[in-house]
């Protein structure tokens, strides 16, 4: 009788235990589904009734107009900088809103008051005054983050579709007048429609919400602590005076903005750390650099960039196809074989090389001359005393009279160019047929009579790392038969 009560008192125990852990289930199970990343906000795009093609077009067009217009700061270290964050940044958008032909570009605005702006299609432009309002690199990146959400969520047409349909191709100018603002500004946008710029550059509390949340899951799978970004947006918030807070100008405050960032941020994992440890010398690069413009000296057309006033530079946008994985060889000598992708073609041949570049990528620069923006040219130039460092350095010196803007923008390593030892060199210029910075690989290599083999590679300073590749590929398929 005793054991039949202690056996019926265990089952007991059991069955209460089981049924207080089945109370306590859907507790934990709520628990770990907040913890979770998955539990993330979703955030689904408006509907929007213009084509992927549309922002791509337009966005474009205005950042070819901004890049007239605006003082770029042109500093490599601070580009490089802003860049590979961006780089980041935009490599962890969510599948389902990478939309084909969208190409996100960084460019450093050397203006004073703080603020960003992100065009649709890819461009952004980020003042010097943002940078040196952040604190850390992550701070930083919390603005870009935003930014990139905005573009990514295509809110500046579907903002439009709201509005008065209107044609893509008559508004880059109304939306740079938005941008620059004042005498200029009014100028800038004369014959457009009026009001125009506001749907691509002053979101609603809304989209705010929706560029805030998304750009906290953004920094989070780049590796940033998404909490970086609600900071910054409080520094932005405390700024006052002279030099205020244009950026909550066209950002307004979608309410309770830091709690909301900081709550998003609790639901998310960080993965990784992609903070550089640069940040803080390129804070100390910019303060020893003359002030940067205020937005009054741009209106009036007092700001410089190359000792010419902002406005008179014919800049061009050149569009090429990404280089093909899949790669052709050619002979561009009887002792050399070189494989280079499937819609690179031989466009040039004189100055003792041979060009390939993409279509579009081949173009007359302003000296009348041509110029390749994407692309390797091949050749041969004479050698010195048969010691490559020496020869190569010869090389550069005879570029860099053709090219003063010419720049070292990293240090050469030693590396084997077609089964021999060669020397890779990276150098930065202002390519004389777009205006812009450009990326330059030189790779050398000697040949049995002492003459340098050389090739190198351009692209885009904004492209640099995904020409870094094919440049790459390039000079590891050089076959050399002189010997």
């Amino acid at each position: 009788m005793v054991k039949a009560l202690q056996d019926m008192w265990a089952m007991t125990a059991r069955i209460s235990s089981a049924h207080r852990y089945a109370r306590l289930l859907p507790a934990l199970l709520l628990a770990l589904a907040i913890a979770a990343p998955s539990a993330q906000t979703t955030i689904t795009p408006e509907k929007n009734s213009y084509s992927v093609a549309d922002d791509v077009k337009l966005g474009l067009e205005a950042a070819a107009e901004a890049r007239k217009q605006l003082p770029m700061l042109n500093d490599n270290q601070v580009d490089e900088l802003v860049e590979d964050v961006g780089a980041q940044l935009a490599a962890a958008i969510s599948g389902e809103l990478r939309h084909a032909g969208f190409r996100y570009t960084f460019d450093v605005v050397n203006q004073k008051e703080i603020n960003a702006f992100a065009l649709p299609g890819g461009p952004m432009f980020l003042n010097r005054g943002m940078i040196e309002a952040a604190g850390t690199e992550a701070e930083m990146a919390g603005v870009m983050a935003h930014e990139i959400a905005h573009v990514a969520l295509r809110h500046g047409t579907a903002q439009a579709t709201k509005g008065q349909k209107f044609q893509i191709g008559a508004v880059a100018g109304q939306i740079l007048g938005a941008i620059v603002g004042g005498a200029a500004g009014s100028v800038i946008s004369q014959g457009s429609q009026f009001g125009l710029g506001a749907y691509f550059l002053k979101y609603g509390r809304e989209y705010e919400r929706q560029a805030d949340l998304m750009g906290a899951q953004i920094m989070a799978r780049a590796g940033y602590d998404p909490r970086e970004m609600a900071n910054m947006f409080k520094t932005i918030q405390a700024e006052g005076g002279s030099s205020g807070p244009e950026w909550l100008s066209s950002h307004p405050d979608p309410g309770n903005r830091y709690n909301a960032i900081v709550q998003e941020a609790s639901m998310l994992r960080v993965e990784g750390n992609a903070n550089s440890g640069q940040f803080q010398s390129i804070k100390s690069r910019l303060a020893g650099m003359s002030p940067a413009y205020t937005a009054e000296q741009i209106a009036k057309g007092q700001a410089k960039t190359g000792g010419r006033t902002v406005g008179t530079s014919g800049r061009r946008v050149v569009n090429v196809e990404p280089p093909s994985s899949s790669y052709r060889t050619h002979q561009p000598s009887e002792f050399v074989r070189v494989s280079v992708p499937v819609n690179w073609d031989a466009v040039d041949a004189s100055g003792g090389g041979v060009t390939y570049a993409p279509e579009g990528g081949f173009v007359q620069a302003d000296n009348g001359g041509s110029a390749f923006t994407h692309g390797v040219q091949v050749g041969v130039a004479q050698g010195g005393g048969g010691d490559l460092q020496q020869d190569t350095q010869q090389l550069l010196q005879g570029f860099s009279r053709s090219n003063p803007d010419l720049r070292a923008a990293g240090t050469s390593r030693r590396e084997t160019i077609g089964g021999r030892p060669g020397i890779t060199t990276p150098l930065s210029n202002i390519s004389g047929a777009t205006g812009e910075r450009e990326y330059i690989t030189l790779s050398t290599t000697q040949l049995r009579d002492g003459s340098l083999l050389y090739v190198i590679g351009v692209a885009p300073q904004s492209e640099a790392k995904t020409y870094e590749t094919t440049f790459r590929r390039v000079r590891q398929s050089l076959q050399i038969a002189d010997r």
